[in-house]
Parts: structure tokens; C-alpha cells; sequence
């Protein structure tokens, strides 16, 4: 352990491996004086977020005194002495000659590291793990310790509103993909299946007093159908000790009781006899859940009943908190490109409250919901200042620009976390213990309030355009307010609601236009389908697109009304390219061809619309 100066009264600065804890409180084992960890980590976060801008640069200064000589920051720092300059001007420095940086400008410093180059290029800590989610970033133990660290803090304050009982357990719903080699034996995967094989992993479950219901074998399966089949059958097995139910995101969970709706009748076989499934042929996860489950009759009895009530008479509403009446809520992410899902999330949860989960990616856990007993649609996320160095470009939407832009802001000078304004537009920017320096993380989020000197952020949308064809301009946020305002319509005038969408901008056939495809459950009449598309049509409120439809040099939006499991289809393609179910998003806006063609071919009905006739 290496201690740091500060003249911040009696406060410690504890850095290990790069882990940095401002506090008068060693927090590391879990307990001061007898109190609960909970208790402690909350002090903690307090502390440092009453000091953040004094946290920030002292968190810079130290990512810099550590890597100060790798070859990337060399070429912007090389003549300074770095280790001899104060936090306050080492800040200034870094900011006037470091540039801002997309992940194109690191890339090849990645891979030169992922084929074998052993030279500290970005970090003095070895890197021997890299996360993959279309891009390579550098993962090494700070991230899987930062996760644990999200996770406790997180959990203390869900804790305050929904406490839970020691020792019991947690339906998770999470799942590893395969990892892979890279060319210089680096190992690759998902961060999530990085951070579900760490240490901090293990000592989260120990921490907390609760555990997932399923073994490692599970969770590592590699088939996630079959992983999928085991949660459920686990969860259901240990049904009246669960606590609350979770995954990475909301996605993964709707997914899952999507498939209980239709194997709950083998599911209950297999508790009644003990037994499991021959769809379960991967020999360790077999093994393991068959060393869990013993018969109990009466246990697949009492499912049996509840599920038949569920499917005949309920649609399968409230099936949470009926199958799991211990369970004090479900946690997840959803927000952002989760929150299509949320409906029936709400659906399938009842009463039972959804809680938002924390705010992070693949390059930085970022901050925690502080408010668990808030809705989903008005949560906000505390920055955690220990994490990264975090900078924050202001973001300004433009007004009537026809330009050929690629994206609707603009933008000022970058300012750092102790000079946010409420209700101003950022978007973000990492420095972090990783090796990313000044990185553009392409994250919009709106300043909605303070935890003290920490900003409490809201989730806005990426910055990236998703569909544009000439002066239009339209954001992931744009389509889904759209698809919402149509899938209300669609559940207002059918029995039918809205599973998933995702669209395409079609600049091949002219006028160019978009295309947006639903699967819905359920049906509903041709009238009702062109009422919906004329509605999206005329929601686009981006002036470009507006002015556009109006001289038709942009024609008429198309919806498609696909075959149910035509989504499962393309997660499929998704994991059988790689992708973990954990980390699995549906694309919103795709010109993928492969996707492209399974849209195409599962269409069954396509209507045009007849706004701006």
C-alpha cells in the first residue's frame, strides 16, 4: 500500500494497485467497529463526493505518475517531470497538450498489445485480458475491483430502502461468453465474463451475504439457452429464498420469462422428479445443477398451479412477485437502449418495484443510482470521482441546420466534474487507470442534479446519428420516442403490444426513407398498422427530416410487422458471432446485411405511410 499527501484535514488518500479510497476510514475489509460494510461505503462515497474536484485531480495525478512513461503519453509529456509537478498544474498541463481521442485514434497502440507486444504502450500494468464489444478495450484487475466497488455502494443503498435477509439468494440472470486467444495469447471476451471469472466476483456474493442460485458451471456455459433453462429451474427451485431478481440488463430478464412461458411445464418435471431436461447436454453444467436439486413434488405442484393461473387467466402479469413472493424488487439497466423493455418488464414485475442498476461501460464504471425507490424513467446516476478522471465537453443541439453533419451538437471546450451545470448537456470523457487518456466515450447525459460536489447524471442517448439519409438528423432517443408514441396507438386499437424494433435507413431505393420493423405479440388489422406508421411518420420533429418528407426528397417511412422469434433469430446471429446474452443489445439502427436479410425474409406484412399527403 502506498499513501498519498493531502491537505484535506484528517483525510487519507489510500491508493492500492491503482485503486484509490479517500477516506478517514480503511473500508477494504468490510467493517470498521463493528459496523456493516454498508454503513462504511456510504461514509465513504459521502467523503468523496463532498470533495470531488480535490478527488478528480488527485486521480488524474496519480493515473499520470503511474504510466507517465508509456510510449502514448511519452509523445505528449515526455518533457515534463511529471512526478515532481502538483495535482492543480499537472491538471492544466495534461488538458492543454493531451488531445481528445475516439477509440480509432487508440486502436493501434490495442492491437499492438493484443498481438503480443509486451512494451508499456498505455499502461505500466500488464495487460493480459481485453474486453470485446466490437471494439478491443484494455481490462485489467482496477476494472473487475471497480466493479466490485459499484456493486457494494449500490448495494448499501438499495439496501436503506429494500433490505434484505442475509444468506439468501439472487435469480441473476447472467451469463459468460467463450474467450479467445488473441494472436499474442492475450485472453478476450466480454467484460462481464471477464468480471464473472474474477476473485472480485466471489467476494461480491461473500460481501453482500447473497448469492446467485446458479453454480459457475451455469454461468459459464457458453449455450445460453441451456444457461437460460438453469436459472429458471434453480430460481424456481429455490423460489421462496430469493430475494430480488437481476441481470446486466432488462433485456436479458424479459427474454428469460419470455422462454418460462413456454417450458414452465418441463421446468416443473424436472423439480417434481429431481431430474433435469435432456435439452441440458453440456456435461459440467449438467453435473452441477443435478448436484443442487432433489425431488419435491410438492414443490412442482404448487408451480404447476401457480403457472396455469398465470398463462389462462393473467397473461402472465405479476408472475414476479407470484412466483417469487419473497422477492423485494427487480434490478436492472433500463435505461438508454433498455428502455423499450421496460413495459413488459413492468408487466411480467406487477406491483413489485423496478429498480434502475448503476451507470457504466465497458471502458469505466461511471456512477451509482442513489435512489433506488425512484422509477426507471427518472433515475439519475452519482459519479463515482475514484474511478476515472472524468471531463465533460458542453453539448448544444443545433437549430434548422442543413449542413451534412455527423451529428445534431455542437460543442464547447471541455470543462472538468467540479464545473458542471444543472441542466446543462455533456457529453463524456474517461481518463482512466486502463490506459485511455482524454477518450470520447460518445455518451450524451444531462446534469439533473448534485450528491453533494458529485453531479447526479441523467442518461440522454448516444451521440451518434442512427438514421439519417441527407439533412435529417435523428437520434437512437428520436426513434424511440417515435416507436412509443406508435406502439400506443398499436396497443390502444389492437390486443397487441410492441416485443422489439429496430430500423434501417434505405438510401439505395429513391427518395431514400426509413424502415422500421416490429415484432409484435398478438394481432392487429392493417388500419391499425398504417394508423401507427403514419403516427411515427409524423413524430420525427427534427426540422431536416420534417422539411425533407414535406418536398418528398425523403419518401414515405415503411413499417414492417415481422414473425415472432424473428429477434431471437438475430440475438442468435449475435452470439454465434461471440456476443454474451449478458451484454447483448438489439441493435436500433442497423445496415448489417445479415441482420438485413433475416428482417426481410421474416416479414410478413409491410404498410407505408400517409402523413404528408
Amino acid at each position: 500500500m502506498e499513501l498519498a499527501s493531502s491537505a484535506l484535514e484528517s483525510m487519507t488518500i489510500f491508493i492500492v494497485d491503482g485503486y484509490i479510497s479517500y477516506s478517514r476510514l480503511q473500508i477494504y475489509d468490510g467493517s470498521i467497529n463493528g459496523r456493516s460494510y454498508e454503513y462504511d461505503i456510504v461514509e465513504w462515497f459521502d467523503e468523496v463526493s463532498e470533495n470531488a474536484g480535490l478527488v478528480q485531480r488527485e486521480t488524474l495525478r496519480r493515473i499520470l505518475e503511474m504510466n507517465c512513461e508509456v510510449e502514448y503519453l511519452k509523445k505528449w509529456l515526455g518533457g515534463y517531470k511529471i512526478k515532481e509537478m502538483d495535482a492543480c498544474a499537472l491538471e492544466s498541463l495534461y488538458k492543454s497538450l493531451v488531445p481528445l481521442v475516439s477509440h480509432a485514434d487508440l486502436e493501434p497502440y490495442i492491437q499492438r498489445i493484443a498481438d503480443g507486444d509486451t512494451n508499456p504502450l498505455l499502461t505500466h500494468q500488464r495487460i493480459t485480458t481485453l474486453s470485446l464489444r466490437q471494439k478491443y478495450v484494455p481490462f485489467t484487475r482496477h476494472s473487475a475491483q471497480t466493479t466490485l466497488q459499484i456493486f457494494r455502494l449500490a448495494a448499501a443503498y438499495r439496501s436503506k430502502v429494500y433490505p434484505i435477509k442475509e444468506g439468501r439468494r439472487i435469480l441473476e440472470f447472467i451469463y459468460s461468453s467463450n474467450q479467445f486467444k488473441t494472436k499474442g495469447g492475450l485472453t478476450a471476451g466480454t467484460a462481464t465474463t471477464h468480471y464473472y471469472a474474477s476473485e472480485e466476483f466471489k467476494i461480491k456474493q461473500e460481501k453482500t451475504k447473497s448469492f446467485t442460485c446458479s453454480p459457475e458451471e451455469v454461468i459459464s456455459g457458453g449455450d445460453y439457452k441451456q444457461s437460460t433453462y438453469c436459472h429458471l429451474l434453480l430460481g424456481l427451485y429455490f423460489s421462496d429464498q430469493v430475494e430480488f431478481i437481476t441481470s446486466t440488463f432488462a433485456y436479458s430478464i424479459v427474454q428469460a420469462f419470455t422462454e418460462l412461458e413456454e417450458i414452465w411445464k418441463d421446468i416443473c418435471q424436472d423439480i417434481k422428479l429431481g431430474n433435469l431436461s435432456s435439452r441440458i447436454t453440456l456435461p459440467r453444467m449438467r453435473q452441477a445443477v443435478l448436484e443442487i436439486i432433489s425431488p419435491n413434488p410438492h414443490l412442482a405442484s404448487q408451480i404447476e398451479v401457480t403457472c396455469k393461473k398465470l398463462e389462462s387467466d393473467l397473461d402472465w402479469f405479476g408472475l414476479v412477485p407470484t412466483l417469487w413472493p419473497n422477492a423485494k424488487y427487480v434490478y436492472s439497466i433500463m435505461t438508454g437502449s433498455m428502455q423499450p423493455y421496460s413495459k413488459r418488464l413492468r408487466h411480467y414485475a406487477g406491483d413489485l418495484p423496478l429498480v434502475s442498476a448503476d451507470y457504466g461501460s465497458t471502458e469505466s464504471w461511471i456512477g451509482a443510482n442513489l435512489d433506488p425507490c425512484l422509477p426507471p424513467d427518472d433515475v439519475t446516476f452519482a459519479v463515482v470521482p475514484t474511478f476515472s478522471y472524468f471531463e465533460f465537453i458542453p453539448i448544444h443541439r443545433r437549430k434548422q441546420d442543413f449542413s451534412p453533419v455527423i451529428d445534431d451538437f455542437i460543442e464547447d471546450e471541455p470543462v472538468p466534474l467540479s464545473q458542471v451545470k444543472l441542466g446543462q448537456e455533456y457529453e463524456i470523457v474517461l481518463t482512466t487507470f486502463t490506459g485511455l487518456y482524454r477518450y470520447r466515450l460518445g455518451d450524451v447525459v444531462e446534469v439533473a442534479g448534485f450528491h453533494k460536489g458529485t453531479p447526479k447524471l441523467n442518461f440522454l442517448c448516444r451521440r451518434k446519428l442512427i438514421l439519417t439519409i441527407n439533412i435529417d438528423k435523428n437520434t437512437e432517443k428520436d426513434l424511440q420516442i417515435v416507436v412509443e408514441r406508435g406502439s400506443q396507438l398499436l396497443s390502444k386499437s389492437a390486443r397487441a403490444e410492441l416485443v422489439d424494433f429496430t430500423s434501417h435507413a434505405d438510401s439505395i431505393n429513391q427518395p431514400g426513407h426509413y424502415i422500421i420493423y416490429w415484432e409484435i405479440k398478438g394481432e392487429a388489422e392493417e388500419k391499425v398498422l398504417r394508423e401507427c406508421c403514419r403516427e411515427m411518420d409524423a413524430s420525427f420533429v427534427d426540422h431536416g427530416y420534417v422539411v425533407s418528407r414535406r418536398t418528398n426528397s425523403i419518401g414515405p417511412l415503411e413499417l414492417c410487422i415481422v414473425k415472432k422469434g424473428t429477434f431471437k433469430k438475430i440475438l442468435e446471429h449475435f452470439i454465434g458471432n461471440g456476443a454474451a446474452l449478458s451484454q447483448f443489445k438489439t441493435p436500433r439502427c442497423t445496415s448489417n446485411q445479415v441482420i438485413l436479410r433475416i428482417l426481410n425474409d421474416w416479414t410478413v406484412k409491410r404498410v407505408r405511410s400517409t402523413a404528408y399527403c
